[in-house]
């Protein structure tokens, strides 16, 4: 569900430092909102301030939401304590294998690239004589 980022109502949070949200901001300016914005059924923010901030500082009018009817303080407390202390960031390991992976598939190279231009002129082969003979 979509919901007017004007109407989210952010309350007192126990997060008080958002940090840079520079990265975030282009992150879902790249690849969009990857988890929604959750709030409460009074447009009360549960969870996602960072998003929020970040989604504003594009000047997005709406946002994806989720939102749960009726959560108790304790609940709504717990959403908030969860989302900040069950996510777990890359290793350096893991971080530098993504990297290495990210840089050879943006930058593949000779065989990678002449296997990639092989295999789309037998696409564009294929798809002409499919055209000629009307399938």
């Amino acid at each position: 569900m979509q919901m007017r980022v004007d109407e989210i109502i952010v309350r007192k949070r126990i997060r008080r430092d958002l940090g840079d949200l520079e990265e975030l901001a282009e992150s879902i300016d790249k690849h969009g909102l990857l988890n929604p914005i959750i709030v409460n059924n009074k447009k009360v923010l549960l969870a996602g301030e960072r998003r929020l901030e970040s989604v504003k500082m594009l000047g997005w009018e709406t946002v994806p939401v989720r939102i749960l009817e009726n959560p108790s303080r304790i609940e709504a407390l717990e959403i908030e304590i969860d989302e900040n202390i069950h996510r777990k960031p890359f290793n350096p390991d893991e971080t530098g294998d993504a990297l290495i992976l990210l840089d050879k598939l943006k930058n593949p190279g000779f065989f990678r690239r002449l296997f990639s231009a092989i295999a789309a002129l037998f696409a564009k082969i294929s798809a002409f004589f499919k055209g000629l003979l009307g399938r």
